[in-house]
């Protein structure tokens, strides 16, 4: 392996830590093997903290790839809960409002998610990286201030009803989808659309591009990993 040139690194990003959180793991343990102050690295699509999944992480020369690498399609799955809704429209904020959900059924529930297959607009979350005036919406919201972002036009492959729980109102899908979809947003809309409201309360991001979750290290292995691996190390 030739970090310093460029290589791929496959992670499954853990439960309650940030893709730079990740990405920074890995630098700092290659940098050491490496005797490099800063080894160049970047990764290709970030998850939420609340999120898991594929996570590419680029270094050396292989950065040049992370724009095309954003571009490529992906693959979640998801566990929605009905009849409530939190302002990030997952759980990393506590449920602010309840609706009824008596009038939910497995039919009504495949019926709406088919209405957002195709091209569809989405208003991305006001907790989102999304950059406003050069400020992260999310910091924005942090400190109290209105954030307004505008609907963006994206693409919706495949979006399938894996299990549906009326006991509990919870929901899991599978989404195939194109750069830019916020699987939270998803989450919102859909709950809108069935008139129950939701939010997240799992996602997982199965496939990035050709990258599935199955080729991926834990952050747990990856030492291991990166022990057994024969290392080219620059000659300058």
């Amino acid at each position: 392996m030739d970090f310093q040139e460029g290589e791929f690194i496959y992670i499954n990003k853990p439960y309650g830590m940030t893709s730079f959180g990740a990405l920074a793991y890995v630098r700092t343990r290659l940098s050491r093997l490496l005797h490099v102050k800063r080894l160049k690295t970047g990764h290709a699509g970030t998850l939420d903290p609340l999120a898991t999944g594929v996570l590419i992480l680029c270094t050396g020369r292989a950065t040049k790839k992370i724009e095309s690498l954003q571009y490529a399609s992906k693959e979640y799955t998801a566990t929605l809960q009905l009849g409530a809704t939190t302002t990030s429209f997952d759980r990393e904020h506590t449920v602010n409002m309840t609706y009824p959900t008596r009038h939910i059924t497995r039919e009504l529930i495949e019926r709406t998610l088919a209405g957002f297959i195709g091209e569809i607009q989405q208003v991305p979350p006001e907790y989102s990286a999304c950059n406003i005036a050069g400020d992260r919406a999310y910091k924005l919201m942090r400190q109290g201030q209105k954030v307004e972002l505008k609907p963006k036009t994206l693409r919706i492959d495949e979006l399938e009803l894996t299990d549906f729980d009326p006991q509990t109102m919870q929901m899991s899908i599978r989404v195939v989808c194109g750069k830019g979809t916020y699987i939270r947003a998803l989450a919102r809309d859909i709950g809108q659309a069935l008139g129950s409201g939701a939010f997240l309360t799992a996602l997982c991001r199965t496939r990035l591009g050709s990258v599935r979750i199955e080729d991926c290290l834990t952050l747990d292995e990856f030492p291991a990993w990166l022990s057994s691996q024969e290392i080219v190390r620059s000659k300058s």
